[in-house]
């Protein structure tokens, strides 16, 4: 039987994300998203519920996802799980489950006009959505 690892996450990075290099030419970005989830519980009263997830992107992408993953910026990251494991100084075993992505997709940001005379924000809607160039990192 085939086994499957695979997955789709769309939420909003909770900071800016770090790039490190723990070999020389090997790079990796990290970032921490949100993904918000609304349900009905069994009294039917509304329950938001938020899940993070950190991801890693490695080599070329990793440098393109820096200069794009910043706080709050919507994206869709399609990837797979992996399972570090790891004894520590105490002779404990412990492990962390965090997301590979094999595809980052950043939503449009919309931007913001400052009227001079109420200097309030305002947002710009797109015209279509087929209008819209999303920016992609794959590898």
């Amino acid at each position: 039987m085939n086994q499957l690892n695979s997955l789709i996450l769309e939420g909003n990075l909770v900071r800016d994300a770090e790039m490190i290099e723990p070999a020389e030419g090997f790079k990796i970005c990290k970032f921490t998203i949100a993904v918000n989830r609304w349900y009905r519980n069994k009294s039917d009263q509304g329950v938001d519920e938020v899940s993070y997830f950190d991801v890693e992107v490695y080599g070329k992408a990793a440098e393109a996802c820096l200069k794009k993953s910043t706080k709050g910026r919507s994206v869709r990251v399609v990837g797979r799980l992996k399972q570090a494991q790891w004894k520590d100084d105490e002779g404990k075993f412990s492990s962390r489950v965090y997301v590979i992505a094999e595809h980052v997709e950043y939503k449009p940001v919309l931007q913001k006009q400052e009227d001079s005379e109420k200097m309030e924000e305002k947002t710009i809607q797109p015209a279509a959505e087929s209008e819209l160039v999303k920016e992609a990192v794959s590898f």
